[in-house]
């Protein structure tokens, strides 16, 4: 059976350890659970939304009116299938990659150290290190207007951190990538370097939803932020990051409208300062 939980935190679910309660929490054990937990939700017109690890997702401070459907590790089985893997959603970016290194497959190293879930990450094609799952994916099962069926990578219309699915909100369920074979030393190395990059350069050990802003077109976000002076800026419990300015951190208790007023904040200076609106990357959800 599914676990369901009543005016569960959404604190507990994030990474930023930001939110108030959901009304209903679910944490389902197969698509088929989900896709029945959604039509009743429908049925009795509660508004219904899915996560993952709550790596990339700032939850409002009054919390989630309706059902929040969690895929996690419940749903997170895989199989190897040659250079193939098949990935449930619910698995972790990082338990992939590790898996898909002890295998001796390689092209999912860029992607080491992305703290969310295979679902989440081909949602919105994370990427990182010049590389995205796009590259290597092949397809995915698709839960869409009630219905499951398999997309190719091309029909999921994978753009900067966006697919098909992302904008018309459907959800992943399971993927397949492509891989090609190599020697698993080889790749833990590439692995380890990625690593390093991110223990040195981003705030890793703080409680964040990762990159706060997408990155605009020719230019980085974190370096339009930095020029305008704001690295260490703070309102109440939140900050700019001082070891990255494209992260907005929670380091005293911050609330979710801390952050979104230094979010605010950010992109007023960047905008006054440079002529370029930044836009979110992270998703904010809840009651205003």
């Amino acid at each position: 059976m599914p676990e369901i939980l009543i005016n569960e935190p959404m604190s507990r679910h994030t990474t930023f350890h930001i939110g108030g309660p959901a009304d209903f929490l679910l944490m389902p054990e197969s698509g088929n659970q989900l896709a029945d937990a959604l039509r009743v939700a429908d049925n009795w017109g509660i508004k219904s939304y899915v996560i993952g690890k709550g790596s990339n997702l700032l939850v409002r401070d009054k919390g989630i009116r309706g059902l929040v459907i969690k895929i996690g590790e419940k749903m997170a089985l895989h199989a190897i299938e040659g250079n193939a893997i098949r990935a449930q959603a619910g698995m972790s970016l990082v338990k992939l990659c590790r898996i898909a290194q002890e295998a001796g497959l390689s092209g999912l190293e860029f992607a080491c150290g992305i703290p969310g879930t295979v679902g989440g990450g081909v949602a919105m094609n994370a990427g990182a290190y010049g590389g995205e799952l796009s590259d290597v994916l092949e397809g995915a099962f698709v839960f869409e207007h009630g219905e499951t069926s398999y997309r190719s990578a091309r029909e999921l219309e994978c753009g900067y951190r966006t697919t098909a699915v992302l904008r018309r909100g459907g959800i992943i369920l399971e993927t397949r990538f492509n891989l090609r074979r190599d020697d698993p030393e080889a790749i833990a190395r590439r692995m380890a370097e990625y690593d390093a990059q991110r223990m040195e350069k981003q705030p890793i050990t703080e409680r964040s939803a990762g990159s706060t802003f997408k990155r605009p077109e020719g230019r980085f976000a974190g370096a339009l932020i930095d020029e305008c002076g704001l690295r260490g800026a703070r309102v109440n419990g939140a900050s700019v990051s001082v070891k990255h300015a494209g992260f907005i951190i929670n380091d005293r208790g911050a609330t979710a409208d801390d952050v979104l007023s230094l979010i605010e904040l950010v992109k007023t200076k960047v905008f006054e300062k440079h002529g370029v609106m930044l836009e979110l990357e992270v998703r904010v959800l809840g009651e205003e």
